[in-house]
Parts: C-alpha cells; sequence; structure tokens
C-alpha cells in the first residue's frame, strides 16, 4: 500500500487518483482539510493524521502494511517563520523515521522549482550546479533544506530518496486567490463575469496542471527503478499570456480579456522546467495541453468553488 500524506491538497489528491488508476492500493493522511474530492475514488482510504506525532504515525502503520511513501503534507507558513519551520521539519522528520521503521522501498518528498532561481541557464535541469541564492518565501527556504535532509537522512539505508522538484502547479482544488499561481485567479475573476486586469501577452511561464503533476509522482514512486534521485515535475515548457488567453476565450467565449503587447520586464525567455529526466524514467508526457487544461479546469469550476 502507498502512503501519500497531504493526500486531500491538490496535488496529493491528484496523486492519489492517479495511483488508483495504475492499480495500486492507496492510503491518503489529511490533518486540517477534511473534504473529499469528488475525482478520488472510494477506495482510496482517508485518515485523520498529524504528521508531526510520531505516535500516531506509528499507530497508522500498525494499521496497514505501506511499500512506498509520498510526504507531500505541509502548512502555510504565517507571521512566526520560525514556527512554520518548527512544524514542517517535524513533519518531515516523523515520516523519515517512519519510513526507516516500516522498511519502505521509496520516499519521494516534494522539493519545489524555487531551488533553482538564480539560475540563469534554461530550461533548468536536474543536474545544474543551484546558486546560493536568497529565498523570497519560506516555503521556497524549506523546499529548498528538504532535499539534503532528505537524501542524508536515508543515504546508509536500503529506502531509494525521490526528491520531486515541483513546478508552478494549478488546477482543481487550488485556492482560486492563491498567490502562488496566476492562473486560477484569473479565470476565477472570468468566471465571476468580472474583467480581469490586462496581461502583457509575451509574459508567462511553466504551469503544469494537476492532474499531470499527479500522474509523473504516480509513475516515479511505481516505478521499476530509477537511476537518479531528483526529478523536475512539469509540462516541460513555458506557455506565455497570449496562449493562455486564447484558452480562456475556447473555454469561455464570450470573455473580455484584454493583452498589452510584449513583457513587463523587458525582453528575455521564462525559465521552465526540462522533464526528459522524468521522461526516460517512466515515460511520461503531460496529457494536458494548455488549451485542454483550461477547459477542464472551468468544466471543473462550474459544479465546484475550487
Amino acid at each position: 500500500m502507498i502512503l501519500v500524506t497531504g493526500g486531500l491538497g491538490m496535488i496529493g489528491a491528484h496523486t492519489a487518483r492517479a495511483l488508483t488508476d495504475l492499480g495500486h492500493l492507496v492510503v491518503v493522511t489529511a490533518h486540517r482539510r477534511t473534504v473529499r474530492p469528488a475525482f478520488l475514488p472510494d477506495d482510496v482510504i482517508v485518515e485523520r493524521l498529524d504528521v508531526t506525532d510520531p505516535a500516531a504515525v506509528s499507530a497508522l502503520g500498525d494499521r496497514y502494511q505501506v511499500t512506498d511513501i509520498v510526504h507531500l503534507a505541509g502548512s502555510i507558513p504565517g507571521e512566526d517563520r520560525v514556527a512554520y519551520f518548527r512544524a514542517d521539519t517535524a513533519g518531515l522528520l516523523t515520516m523519515l523515521d517512519a519510513a526507516r521503521a516500516w522498511r519502505v522501498r521509496r520516499f519521494a518528498v516534494a522539493g519545489s522549482l524555487g531551488s533553482y532561481l538564480g539560475c540563469g541557464e534554461i530550461p533548468w535541469r536536474e543536474d545544474l550546479a543551484l546558486p546560493a541564492a536568497p529565498a523570497p518565501h519560506p516555503i521556497i527556504a524549506f523546499k529548498k533544506a528538504v532535499e539534503p535532509l532528505t537524501t542524508n537522512a536515508l543515504q546508509d539505508s536500503e529506502i531509494q530518496a525521490v526528491v520531486l522538484r515541483i513546478g508552478s502547479t494549478w488546477g482543481p482544488l487550488m485556492d482560486p486567490a492563491t498567490p502562488f499561481n496566476p492562473v486560477p485567479p484569473y479565470i476565477s475573476t472570468v468566471l465571476r463575469g468580472e474583467h480581469p486586469a490586462p496581461v502583457h501577452a509575451d509574459d508567462g511561464g511553466d504551469f503544469c496542471y494537476a492532474p499531470d503533476a499527479g500522474r509523473a509522482i504516480a509513475l516515479l514512486i511505481t516505478a521499476a527503478s530509477l537511476t537518479h534521485g531528483t526529478y523536475n515535475i512539469s509540462s516541460g515548457q513555458s506557455f506565455t499570456n497570449r496562449q493562455l488567453l486564447n484558452a480562456v476565450h475556447a473555454a469561455i467565449p464570450h470573455a473580455r480579456l484584454d493583452l498589452l503587447d510584449g513583457r513587463r520586464n523587458g525582453p528575455g525567455p521564462d525559465p521552465y522546467l526540462d522533464i526528459s529526466r522524468l521522461t526516460t524514467a517512466t515515460g511520461f508526457t503531460p496529457a494536458f495541453d494548455l488549451t485542454a487544461a483550461v477547459t477542464d479546469y472551468v468544466a471543473w469550476r462550474t459544479h465546484h468553488d475550487r
């Protein structure tokens, strides 16, 4: 059985769905979010769990024979950054202890594309030397720290550590007002019948649709073998706002959308994640192009508030 912590969050729930589509038994944990997504199959087991509680985590292992762990659980920083770092580090260490006690085969942990910030070479590949650039947000700082903590903690064990450098992911279950991805807030404005602020046509980024991200993670945690310990999870290409608006128009023909010429901050390509290592290891290619993703998301939001 595969354990997905944070399994009712956006990426976790889509990972669980993809794992069941691949024929695996799945148990997901959730702490604060308790609403079961409509797309999550009934045979996915949901357990209420605080991953910072070692006794509760140990008891979970007594109830299920966990063979692999995808650790996606995390909190949102408040004003006290130290409290955030303390809580999420405690959760990581508790799950690493559990992985060793249960002798799981593979432990995958969520990293971030933020590890590449400051890299001048595009696309961003897993083998690039990471610069010592300041992290602009506590989540990015923590995700950068997760990588050496996890790989070193499991270094002398038989457990394979897999760092998931997850790109800017969006889709069903994401907060429509999120500050972390511009697509859901933009589409939400249109769905409310409002006129979104104009955007620069040539600005953009590497936006991965959540079902694709979940499938990529599922393929990595279940692969027969992996030759690397770090994998980029994303669409593998950069989209522009012009392409986004074309996709929104295709899904919502009456939308009033405005483009500004060029780029907001002058010329230069937007960075994106190279996913050739992921594709070689698992055969993964995104199932959703931007138009398909926007169409699917608009259909989802017709019946769901997030």
